[in-house]
């Protein structure tokens, strides 16, 4: 259990990084869709696309802090977050017109779904360089002058 701590602290900050972006783009979609009158689906994207900016800048200096600080691990995160917008208004489309299920309760189905899936990507893809110490198991321990078996 000890060796999973990391996973499990990083997956909790995500989730608190991912319940502002979730606030944040739930705020978007009800003011542009409720306020405004705008298609679900268009609120749904532009929601999407302010909370995976805050996202981003939270989780590069909270979650995986000192993890993938360069340009290529945004360049990454807004690959992983592009196919996550993709996944999200698939599911809150299919949700809303097969499931018949109301907008709001779509998009929360939709969120944590994507919400899932795009941590084990951006961990392991987004920001591969710096993965806490401990998280992989270590190669066996080999005594001197044998080899492994």
């Amino acid at each position: 259990m000890q060796r999973h701590r990391p996973l499990v602290a990083q997956f909790a900050k995500f989730g608190v990084v991912g319940l502002s972006n979730t606030l944040i783009t739930y705020a978007v979609f009800t003011v542009l869709e409720e306020g405004f009158g705008v298609w679900y689906i268009a609120a749904s994207g532009i929601g999407f696309a302010v909370g995976a900016t805050n996202g981003f800048l939270l989780n590069r200096s909270w979650t995986f802090r000192g993890h993938g600080q360069n340009s290529g691990a945004a360049v990454r995160w807004f690959i992983v977050q592009g196919c996550g917008l993709l996944l999200d208004l698939a599911l809150i489309a299919t949700f809303v017109e097969l499931g018949h299920l109301n907008k709001l309760i779509a998009q929360a189905f939709a969120t944590v779904i994507v919400v899932v899936i795009t941590f084990f990507i951006n961990r392991r893809w987004t920001f591969r360089a710096h993965l806490p110490r401990g998280d992989a198991d270590p190669p066996p321990a080999v005594a001197p002058g044998t080899s492994p078996s």
